[in-house]
């Protein structure tokens, strides 16, 4: 299994972490040793699932809008995106579990144009004002179609550590990979009025394979 580039120092933690509980544990526990090695060992194994990094084969998109992460789908409506855009939008957010793949990918393939971090509480990711309280990162692209999206990575109450590789004038390339959010969060996508929408709340998505909406060429 293939694990992500931030899970180094994580893991290496853990690593230490785990050893030493397991050796206080024998030491001074002895035959009871296994009540506290066995649920530390499913927490180690579930440290690296959650950086896991799946094989997946990403199409080529002009049109099509992917789902940039593993998740749920929690929200869609008409909002207010005030920070690029200034005017309306439609708003998709995708929620993730610890359990997800928490590789962050490009929804749409185009230019970067924008790209912002905020620092910012940390309420629960699936609390609507997350999206504009929250620590964030805020990237928009001038697609291929000539449209402006905006995406939103959402630090949540778990997630403290959120990382984004891009930087203006960069090539985006939907379903490829442009950051990272550690243990749990959520991922906005900010779209024009116009587009269609093809997923629907409760929807389970698959990073960089899922099709969430199409915009107008």
């Amino acid at each position: 299994m293939k694990l992500h580039k931030e899970s180094k120092g994580t893991i290496i933690v853990a690593s230490i972490v785990f050893a030493l509980a397991a050796f206080l544990s024998v030491y001074y526990l002895r035959e009871w040793s296994l009540l506290i090695i066995v649920p530390l060992l499913v927490i180690y194994g579930l440290v690296f699932w959650f950086f896991r990094v799946p094989n997946r084969d990403i199409q080529d998109h002009k049109e099509n809008v992917i789902a940039p992460v593993d998740g749920k789908v929690v929200m869609i409506k008409e909002v207010e995106e005030d920070e690029f855009i200034k005017g309306k939008a439609i708003q998709i957010s995708i929620f993730m579990s610890p359990l997800n793949v928490h590789i962050c990918r490009y929804p749409v393939s185009g230019k970067v144009i924008y790209k912002k971090y905020h620092p910012g509480k940390y309420l629960v990711a699936w609390h609507e004002k997350s999206s504009t309280e929250n620590e964030r990162t805020t990237v928009a692209v001038e697609s291929l179609t000539q449209h402006q999206v905006v995406f939103r990575q959402i630090a949540g109450y778990v997630a403290r550590r959120i990382v984004f590789y891009c930087n203006e004038g960069d090539t985006a390339k939907a379903g490829h990979e442009f950051g990272f959010i550690k243990f749990g969060s959520r991922m906005d996508v900010f779209l024009p009025l116009d587009t269609e929408i093809t997923c629907k709340i409760g929807d389970k998505t698959k990073g960089g394979i899922d099709v969430i909406a199409k915009m107008q060429a």
